[in-house]
């Protein structure tokens, strides 16, 4: 188990062994979230929406207007 200490300052520092488990890197963001039992979850955000472009396959080849999703 990895163990960190906060400062006056309210920070901490990654253990190295878990900023290598979670690929985190120097300039990477991290989400914190509270869970209802009090069980706090820290996830790296090692990816941007960039990285998401082309992941899905569309189910057809048409193309739809932006004008007919109404979006303008």
């Amino acid at each position: 188990m990895a163990e960190a200490s906060v400062t006056s300052k309210g920070q901490i520092t990654i253990p190295i062994e878990i900023r290598r488990a979670m690929g985190i890197r120097s300039h990477d963001r991290v989400v914190f979230t509270v869970l209802p039992n009090g069980t706090a979850v820290m996830r790296a955000k090692t990816k941007s929406v960039s990285d998401l472009a082309g992941i899905l396959k569309p189910k057809s080849k048409k193309r739809v207007a932006t004008e007919k999703l109404g979006f303008c």
